[in-house]
């Protein structure tokens, strides 16, 4: 065996010792780092939280506070059904209102009404008539979906057929077409 050129040091042979001097200086520096902590950080944050809150949602208006153009005489409107939503794609919701006046005998005759937010001061008003009353129909179904308005209308053949019973009906649909309301009839519609 030929001799080493570097001579054998003390260290190169671990004993109980040193793994126990590794482990008290490992433990020093972790209380020395427990005990001395950074200061506090120096970015400065605003007095007040800066706070965005969305645009309100804009409400249908509410045919309640609206004066239908419908003559009632000594007996009030009344607003049979209602549906909401966006007829002309300008984002704010409209109502389409089904009124009547409210007859103690027979079945009055409907008037199909779209009501907007007024100007400045945002109060409802009627800006169509899609059904006038003085047409004699009553509305059966109902809706307000996908920029339309779809109705089944309740009618009479002749003035001889009593008020109570209508024998005509037919499917129609309202859409927003060139700054004014369109009627035309839904596609698979029949009439009676």
């Amino acid at each position: 065996m030929q001799p080493s050129a570097v001579p054998e040091l003390a260290h190169t042979h671990t004993r109980p010792i040193h793994w126990l001097a590794t482990a008290t200086a490992l433990a020093g520096v972790v209380a020395l780092s427990s005990v001395l902590q950074p200061g506090a950080a120096t970015a400065a944050q605003p007095d007040t939280p800066e706070t965005r809150t969305a645009p309100a949602p804009l409400t249908a208006p509410d045919p309640a506070s609206v004066k239908f153009p419908l003559e009632c005489g000594p007996v009030k409107a009344v607003v049979q059904k209602k549906a909401s939503g966006d007829l002309d794609g300008d984002g704010n919701p409209e109502t389409v209102a089904v009124v009547h006046c409210d007859s103690p005998m027979g079945t009055p005759p409907d008037g199909v009404y779209v009501l907007t937010r007024g100007g400045a001061d945002g109060r409802p008003r009627v800006v169509a008539t899609l059904l006038d009353p003085e047409d004699g129909t009553t509305v059966g179904d109902f809706a307000v979906r996908a920029g339309a308005v779809t109705a089944t209308l309740l009618g009479y053949s002749s003035p001889g057929v009593p008020r109570c019973c209508p024998d005509e009906k037919s499917d129609v649909k309202w859409r927003w077409q060139d700054g004014t309301f369109v009627r035309s009839t839904p596609a698979g519609a029949r009439s009676v």
